[in-house]
């Protein structure tokens, strides 16, 4: 048994605005039949200033009624910010915005604080030293800080490895979660994140060898379909692309009862069939 979820802004998306408040949003959702969201506040909630000011105790509470109104539990509040950036006024911004999330996830519910693993550039992009080992001990430290402070609030940080970041594959994973050596760090598994142009003929394994070497830290599941265009991995929504999710749904299903899931890339059109997909996996 899975929780299958979405991701709340691509919920309406390119509607009418009066259809893209959070509560039309949770509104839907409940109504195509998931039973979580991934909530990204910045990006349901427009014209707003998102700063660590903004991010009080009261919009906890705000997004703690609305999606229990609706039956929905918060699996993940992301907050995908550079915890690599290489200007420390900016960094110590960053920082902020991090810690005003473990104010708000604490008081709304959220099962955890999403982030990637950044890149040691101002323009969060994949460079020559994005992959070494000077940049993952920046971010090493940096989400050190994350963490402590998700430890007082009783939240968990969860990081989401991604070909393109820092933290690029299951061993650089591991060694971050051994070095922090915290219960309150966990993986995000996003399968199609791993994959590159040149590794993607190779995914099987690749699935394979990430949810061996951190499934125990695996929180949370993120799923998407990828295609190939113009020379690079696009992501689509689950059963329009290349994947084949039958490993990986047998595994979470064997090792991981009641995980939240949270399916990407979909839209109005397709986000009730990407579910019933996934849910007919046996």
């Amino acid at each position: 048994m899975l929780q299958i979820g979405i991701r709340l802004h691509d919920v309406n998306s390119g509607l009418s605005d009066e259809l893209q408040t959070v509560e039309a949003r949770a509104a839907k959702a409940q109504e195509e039949g998931f039973c979580c969201v991934h909530l990204a506040p910045q990006k349901v909630i427009k014209g707003l200033n998102y700063d660590n000011s903004a991010m009080t105790e009261g919009l906890g509470a705000y997004f703690r009624r609305v999606f229990s109104r609706h039956d929905l539990d918060i699996a993940v509040l992301g907050c995908y910010l550079n915890l690599a950036h290489p200007d420390g006024n900016k960094l110590r911004e960053i920082k902020e915005r991090y810690y005003g999330n473990m104010r708000v996830a604490s008081m709304c519910g959220a099962a955890m604080v999403g982030t990637e693993t950044g890149s040691p550039n101002a323009e969060y992009k994949l460079d020559a030293n994005t992959h070494t080992d000077m940049a993952l001990k920046i971010f090493t430290v940096n989400l050190a800080d994350v963490v402590a402070t998700a430890e007082n609030y009783g939240v968990t940080v969860a990081i989401e490895p991604v070909w393109n970041h820092i933290v690029y594959n299951p061993d650089r994973a591991l060694k971050v979660i051994r070095d922090i050596g915290s219960h309150n760090l966990r993986i995000i598994f996003d399968p199609v994140n791993l994959l590159c142009m040149e590794n993607a003929d190779d995914r099987e394994r690749i699935f394979a060898e990430a949810m061996d070497k951190l499934g125990e830290h695996i929180a949370m599941v993120h799923i998407k379909d990828f295609v190939r265009k113009d020379g690079k991995l696009v992501s689509v929504a689950a059963g329009t692309g290349e994947m084949d999710y039958t490993n990986i749904l047998r595994w979470l299903k064997s090792h991981k009862p009641f995980i939240q899931v949270s399916l990407e890339n979909t839209c109005n059109d397709n986000a009730v069939s990407s579910r019933e997909l996934i849910e007919r996996h046996r």
